[in-house]
């Protein structure tokens, strides 16, 4: 494992067994130097965005039988005919036609798909490189790195796949086991739900425990919407990324190498995201290239915001003579 939180490799266990990146020392950064406003945040959804399909068709719905067109639609039509939500009617359907199967699927059996679940060109390498750039290109000592997951999909399935260990965390739909015949929706992250985990990354308030709906002054934050990006593929990222761009956040729309990419087209024009590029994820790629030119950007404002409150600091203390 390559993580890097402030841009060297660290380590630190989840409560869920999976490895992540231990959290960022920019708050040990802040205790010396005072400006803590230095952590840079990729912000990723998963299906069609660093995967080429919804995660669930790569294993779980062919160990079950099930064809995905066929699935996909039977979920929207049970949604729209019990006016259901989309997402719980799908959680329900997979363990509702396992069991009519006799398939017994657990959760560390859902781990263990995750390890087939395939990935766009370049997204293994893909967090090193984007370190190492930072790492070049960053001017300001104790920069920090982190890479988030927002996704309607599976917290269980991704655990297994192989990018994991990367994400200093990671928000997505999760089942409750063993209370029930079948397993219950614990967690379901909608479209517009995706909103509040990225309020949750701008305000330091990753415990789902805890409520984000109190105040917090803009300047107690500590990771800006300025410092963030967000990649998406589609209509259920327009919340996301007009939340990211209306608070000074950055947004990127991928769409599958090779593919139509009229979806991007419509989101760039609409002013929904920053860039669009194929989601080929290599050093050197389109996609390499307009996320590096906006980590320049933050970068840049980074060292400006700093420099401000150094200035500042003299300021109170000398005063005006």
């Amino acid at each position: 494992m390559t993580e890097q939180t402030s841009l060297r490799s660290s380590r630190a266990s989840n409560s869920r067994k999976s490895p992540r990146p231990a959290a960022s020392r920019t708050s040990a950064t802040a205790a010396k130097s005072g400006f803590g406003k230095k952590t840079i945040a990729l912000v990723y959804d998963f299906d069609g965005t660093l995967s080429p399909r919804p995660m669930q068709e790569y294993t779980f719905l062919p160990k079950i039988g099930e064809d995905p067109k066929a699935f996909w639609r039977e979920c929207n039509t049970v949604a729209r005919e019990q006016e259901a939500d989309p997402l719980i009617t799908y959680m329900h359907l997979m363990y509702k036609k396992a069991k009519a199967r006799g398939v017994r699927i657990d959760r560390a059996d859902l781990v263990a798909l995750g390890r087939d679940v395939e990935l766009f060109p370049g997204v293994e390498a893909w967090f090193s490189e984007i370190a190492k750039y930072i790492s070049i290109r960053a001017e300001s000592h104790g920069v920090a790195l982190r890479h988030y997951l927002i996704s309607s999909g599976l917290v269980e399935i991704i655990e297994g796949t192989r990018i994991r260990p990367h994400f200093h965390n990671v928000f997505a739909s999760e089942y409750w086991f063993d209370a029930y015949d079948l397993p219950y929706p614990k967690r379901v992250i909608s479209d517009t739900g995706k909103t509040q985990y990225l309020f949750r990354i701008n305000k330091g308030i990753e415990n789902l425990g805890q409520s984000i709906n109190e105040h917090m002054p803009e300047g107690e934050r500590p990771i800006p919407f300025g410092n963030m990006i967000y990649f998406g593929d589609g209509d259920t990222d327009v919340p996301s990324m007009a939340v990211m761009r209306k608070n000074g956040g950055h947004a990127i729309a991928v769409h599958p190498p090779g593919k139509s990419r009229a979806k991007c087209v419509d989101l760039f024009r609409a002013g929904r995201c920053d860039f669009f590029a194929p989601a080929d994820y290599t050093r050197g790629s389109e996609l390499f290239r307009r996320t590096t030119l906006l980590i320049d950007r933050i970068l840049a404002n980074i060292r400006l915001e700093e420099e401000a409150w150094r200035l500042r600091r003299s300021v109170e203390r000398k005063g005006t003579d």
